[in-house]
């Protein structure tokens, strides 16, 4: 790390078990991410309850280039942090996960999820249970009444906006499976 990491207590006396715990997770966080510039932590307990004991507060701030990355694990109605280890191991999972996120990113491995082939309904044949699809490239595909999902084959209308799934057939492109699309869908 380039900026030492700074530890700050709210709410609460220092603690030096605490801290030594903060500096031993936050110095693992370079395993994950070898470009980290900075982490700040807090912790808080910002409820004193007298029958359940404190509740923790622990944010977990990473700077790396281009981003700031921040993990809370505060009191909720599913997870109450009365022990304060358990918050900082928490944030600290939180914030592994996010680094790990970060490097895939930097690195460009993340999945592209391709999208799926879509096109408007060009011609429509009822009587012979058959249509064509035109690409947004101007291709014609074409589909089968049984190929036509959701609604079906009567819902649709010359310039219904589909995605497809394309395969080649004895005579050319055609698609195996139709979806009309929803109207907030954007085409191309």
């Amino acid at each position: 790390m380039e900026v030492p990491l700074q530890i700050t207590f709210d709410n609460m006396p220092r603690s030096d078990a605490v801290e030594a715990k903060i500096r031993e997770r936050a110095g693992k966080l370079e395993k994950y991410c070898g470009s980290v510039i900075g982490c700040r932590v807090a912790v808080e307990a910002p409820h004193h309850h007298h029958r359940a004991g404190n509740q923790f507060l622990v944010r977990v701030e990473v700077s790396v280039p281009g981003e700031k990355l921040i993990a809370r694990r505060e009191p909720d109605a599913h997870h109450a942090y009365t022990d304060v280890y358990v918050a900082i191991r928490d944030a600290f999972d939180t914030m592994r996960r996010q680094l790990e996120d970060y490097e895939r990113r930097r690195r460009g491995q993340v999945k592209a999820h391709e999208t799926a082939p879509h096109g408007r309904v060009l011609e429509l044949n009822p009587e012979e249970d058959y249509g064509r699809i035109e690409t947004p490239d101007g291709r014609l595909v074409y589909f089968h009444r049984n190929s036509v999902g959701g609604a079906g084959f009567e819902a649709l209308a010359v310039g219904t906006e589909v995605r497809f799934v394309e395969e080649m057939g004895e005579r050319g492109p055609q698609a195996s499976i139709v979806h009309a699309i929803g109207k907030h869908h954007i085409m191309d």
